[in-house]
């Protein structure tokens, strides 16, 4: 059964309590995202990994950190890091993305 609104509001707002001030990507960034998923009442892995293996732009290989396939492609870093780099990078890893999977949306955070 899908959650109501108020059920979801309700979530929103206790999940962003709970991680204002996390600061690490490296010790939180797959907990983070398994929570946000978890507002809407949907669990992440039914609908995205992590650590998604792309070709990047000019070669080698990339891993996206948050890929849902045709949705949403996330880069996450630490607070304070550059999310100009963040935004570059999220964009060299379209080269290797099928086009049936490419995202509608790209999300860069700190």
């Amino acid at each position: 059964m899908p959650l109501s609104w108020n059920e979801i509001k309700t979530r929103a707002i206790s999940f962003s309590k709970e991680w204002e001030n996390e600061t690490s990507e490296d010790a939180e960034a797959k907990s983070f995202w398994d929570g946000f998923f978890d507002v809407f009442g949907m669990t992440r892995r039914r609908l995205a990994s992590f650590e998604h293996e792309v070709e990047k732009r000019g070669g080698g290989k990339g891993y996206v950190d948050l890929f849902w396939p045709g949705m949403l492609l996330v880069e996450h870093k630490s607070r304070g890091k550059s999310l100009d780099k963040a935004h570059d990078q999220a964009f060299d890893y379209f080269p290797g993305i099928k086009e049936k999977d490419l995202p509608k949306y790209v999300l860069v955070s700190d």
